[in-house]
C-alpha cells in the first residue's frame, strides 16, 4: 500500500467512533450491514454514523452497494488486506520477532478438555439466545459431521429454556435432543476451556456483539438468518417458519461438511465458510 493512502488509512480509524464501525462490520465480513442495524448495535446518532461511514468510505475501507431501496456497508477486504500488510511488512520490516506470534499454530492440542472427545474440528455456533438457530445448528453438525466434528452452541444472552417449536422440528428430524441445553457464551471463554477450530454466527444479533478474540484463531464466519422466534400468526405458521430455518442451516452445514478440508489453505477455507453465508442456494 501507497504511504498516503496507509496514512489516510489510519488517520481514519484513529477516532473511536470510526474504529467502532469498522469493528463491526469486519464481524459482518464480508457481508453488508445496513446503517439503521449498524446505528442500533452501536448506540449512533444517524447524522454521526453517515459522518463515519462516508470517512471510513473515502479512506477505501468501506463500500457501499444498493440492494432495492437499502444500502450495505461492507469492508473492503482488499484495502485493508494492504493496511495490514503495510503495517507488518513496511513499518514492521516482516520482523520475525512481531510476526511469528500471529503465524504460530492455530490450536495447540494441549488445551483441549481431555474429557471432550478428540474430533478433527471442534465448532461453536453463537446466536442471541441460543433457544432456536444455534440449538440446530449444534445439532445439525453433531449428526450430519461424520464423526469429524464436535458441536457447541451458545446464547449472548441466552433463554432460560429452549423453544418448544425448535425442539420440535428436531425431534421430527430424527435429532436427540436429550443432550440440548441453552448456554451462555462465558461457557467458552473460562481458562482451559476448549479451542475452537471454528466459530459461527447464526443471527445479526450475536455478529453485532463485542466479543473478545478467540483464542486459536479459528476460522470465523456469519450465517445469519432471520429469528424464527419472531414468527407470528398460528401455531402452523409458527412452525412453518421453524421449519424453514431448519431447513436453511442443514442446507449450510451439509455443504460445509463436505468441504475438502484437508486440501484447503486457511483462506480458500475462509472463503468458502463466507460464500456459505451468503450463497442464495443457502438462503433459499
Amino acid at each position: 500500500m501507497e504511504q498516503n493512502r496507509a496514512i489516510h488509512a489510519f488517520a481514519t480509524l484513529g477516532h473511536p467512533g470510526r474504529m467502532a464501525v469498522f469493528r463491526l462490520l469486519m464481524r459482518f465480513a464480508p457481508q453488508g450491514v445496513r446503517p439503521t442495524e449498524i446505528a442500533e448495535a452501536l448506540g449512533l446518532k444517524q447524522n454521526t454514523l453517515s459522518h463515519h461511514l462516508a470517512d471510513l468510505a473515502a479512506s477505501g475501507l468501506v463500500q457501499v452497494t444498493r440492494a432495492g431501496r437499502s444500502l450495505y456497508y461492507a469492508v473492503d477486504l482488499d484495502t485493508t488486506e494492504g493496511l495490514i500488510g503495510y503495517l507488518a511488512l513496511d513499518v514492521g520490516r516482516a520482523r520475525p520477532d512481531l510476526l511469528a506470534p500471529l503465524l504460530s499454530a492455530p490450536k495447540d492440542a494441549t488445551q483441549m478438555d481431555p474429557n471432550i472427545p478428540d474430533t478433527d474440528f471442534d465448532v461453536l455456533f453463537i446466536c442471541s439466545g441460543n433457544s432456536a438457530r444455534s440449538i440446530f445448528a449444534e445439532a445439525l453438525l453433531r449428526d450430519l459431521g461424520k464423526g469429524k466434528f464436535q458441536a457447541f452452541s451458545a446464547g449472548t444472552r441466552p433463554n432460560s429454556e429452549l423453544n418448544p417449536f425448535a425442539l420440535e422440528i428436531l425431534k421430527r428430524n430424527g435429532h436427540d435432543i436429550a443432550g440440548l441445553r441453552s448456554k451462555h457464551i462465558s461457557e467458552f471463554q473460562q481458562p482451559g476451556s476448549i479451542v475452537m477450530d471454528f466459530v459461527f454466527t447464526v443471527c445479526d444479533t450475536a455478529a453485532a456483539e463485542e466479543c473478545p478474540p478467540w483464542p486459536g484463531q479459528p476460522i470465523t464466519g456469519h450465517w445469519g438468518l432471520p429469528d424464527p422466534v419472531k414468527a407470528t400468526g398460528t401455531d402452523a405458521e409458527k412452525a412453518l417458519v421453524f421449519a424453514q430455518t431448519y431447513a436453511a442451516l442443514r442446507r449450510r452445514i451439509m455443504t460445509f461438511v463436505e468441504l475438502p478440508f484437508e486440501s484447503l489453505s486457511r483462506m480458500s477455507l475462509q472463503s468458502r465458510v463466507d460464500s456459505i453465508g451468503t450463497d442464495a442456494h443457502a438462503k433459499a
